[in-house]
């Protein structure tokens, strides 16, 4: 086998971003908007019709067979390239979950439609009492004549309100600890006693929901792995999710932006010792982000010579969800007296710059999502100190 060439690869990677990504996606995400399903959907058919819609699975289920340097050249330079990352509910959180539990029926059912980017997934994890602590999960499920009926409300679900299907853990039996009798299941959201409702937040963008599920029926033939191996499954799930803040080019971009905001903003000999305040915090910003950037590239080089991640995942996610919001403050100090001021969580279209309010507000929950950061200050704590 001959060795691979990243230095070609990162090429042929960056030309095909920016010849094959649309102008107005790269366009959305260069000027910090939301993007939704119809942007995702459309970039990842992209990415299939070339055969790199799945950069992390193995050629027998549709990926792309890299090694774990290329995915992460594939994903920091279509970062840096103004693409959107794939969309990670399907492609990086359970498409890796069926292929390592899911049954062969499962994979051939829903691995396709994921990655044409045809069917569109979201996680139903956190529930009202039970967010960073995940395993005081209360959504029951109650096995009848070859279904579980399940009961409960799951809250803050990305997208559902744009999803076809959720991957949800559930409680289907007691055991001598909390995380004993949890189980996997995967729902249509199309199913009678499903309702999505939105939660309003405070950035003015629809992201999040609350999913109730009221009698909800559900074939045994959706339990991924068997019943009370949930919470296996989900850790494997989450392991992976967290491992994605090892990718810093999306911050570094959004860090490249901020500086030539403070630059465009506040031209002159007028603004420069404000200016030159802001470019200094910036400047220990990415002091940070270059520090975090070599623990990403150890992380991939553990993941390469297959030796656990211990701590890893957790020290990389907590410190770049508090790189984000310092540099979205520093965005919202310039940008704030333009349109803070005129900001509302509806009808913002036409406020100039409302991209930087959003996102400064959005980053607000960087450090909760996806496990909080006292949470993630708890793992790397028990790792070093033992429990």
């Amino acid at each position: 086998m001959s060795a691979i060439d990243y230095d070609a690869f990162r090429e042929e990677v960056r030309a095909f971003a920016l010849r094959a990504c649309p102008a107005d996606i790269r366009e959305t995400v260069a000027a910090n908007r939301k993007i939704g399903r119809a942007e995702w959907s459309r970039w990842q058919r992209i990415l299939y019709d070339h055969g790199w819609g799945a950069p992390s699975w193995p050629v027998e289920h549709g990926g792309t067979g890299w090694d774990v340097r290329q995915r992460f050249i594939f994903d920091e330079v279509t970062a840096e390239c103004e693409c959107p990352p794939q969309y990670h509910h399907g492609l990086r959180h359970l498409g890796p979950v069926l292929i390592e539990y899911g049954s062969q029926e499962q994979k051939e059912r829903f691995l396709p439609p994921i990655l044409t980017g045809g069917q569109w997934w979201c996680q139903g994890y956190s529930e009202p009492g039970a967010g960073s602590d995940l395993a005081a999960l209360k959504t029951r499920a109650v096995l009848d004549d070859g279904e579980y009926v399940v009961t409960g409300q799951k809250l803050w679900t990305s997208h559902a309100h744009e999803a076809d299907m959720m991957y949800t853990l559930v409680r289907s039996g007691d055991g001598a600890r909390k995380q004993d009798g949890i189980t996997m299941l995967l729902i249509p959201l199309d199913s009678a006693g499903v309702t999505v409702r939105e939660v309003r937040t405070i950035d003015g963008w629809h992201h999040v929901n609350e999913v109730f599920l009221e009698d909800v029926r559900v074939p045994v033939a959706n339990r991924i792995g068997q019943d009370g191996q949930g919470w296996e499954i989900g850790k494997f799930l989450l392991d992976r999710e967290r491992l994605g803040s090892a990718n810093t080019a999306p911050l570094t971009q959004y860090l490249r932006r901020t500086r030539a905001l403070v630059r465009d903003a506040l031209p002159g000999r007028d603004n420069e010792v404000r200016r030159r305040a802001l470019e200094m915090r910036l400047a220990q910003c990415e002091a940070e982000l270059a520090g975090q950037r070599e623990l990403g590239r150890r992380a991939v080089a553990t993941v390469a010579a297959g030796q656990p991640l211990r701590l890893q995942p957790s020290v990389l996610k907590a410190a770049s969800s508090r790189i984000q919001q310092r540099v979205s403050e520093i965005a919202l100090e310039v940008q704030g007296a333009v349109a803070a001021s005129r900001y509302s969580t509806t009808g913002n279209e036409a406020v100039d710059g409302v991209e930087w309010v959003q996102n400064y507000m959005f980053h607000r929950a960087r450090t909760i999502l996806g496990g909080s950061n006292e949470v993630q200050k708890n793992v790397i704590a028990r790792d070093l100190f033992g429990s």
